[in-house]
């Protein structure tokens, strides 16, 4: 799957695709404005990826103290508000490459 065909089904279909991981599933809910879905199942990814997807959310949320703590444990860069586009679309190549 490529990105764009990722953000295509997190804007138009009602449920993820099957047979993603959690991580994209965590990710296609954040871009498909479901927050809480995504937050949900990004907080039960005990992962660096699963604390680099939880920063993503404090960041959307506007958390950007809570961001910087996620930021650390993933051991990534702080990013800003400004970022979360790009951030989002960095996480989703990792993910689907």
């Amino acid at each position: 799957m490529t990105i764009e065909e990722f953000i295509t089904s997190a804007q138009s279909d009602p449920q993820p695709p099957a047979g993603l991981t959690e991580e994209l599933q965590a990710l296609w809910h954040a871009k498909a404005d479901n927050w809480e879905d995504s937050h949900n199942i990004a907080q039960e990814i005990h992962t660096p990826m699963g604390s680099w997807l939880h920063a993503l959310l404090h960041l959307i949320e506007g958390d950007v103290g809570n961001a910087g703590y996620w930021f650390r444990k993933a051991d990534k860069p702080m990013r800003s508000v400004d970022e979360i586009p790009d951030l989002w679309n960095e996480i989703a190549a990792e993910l689907l490459s």
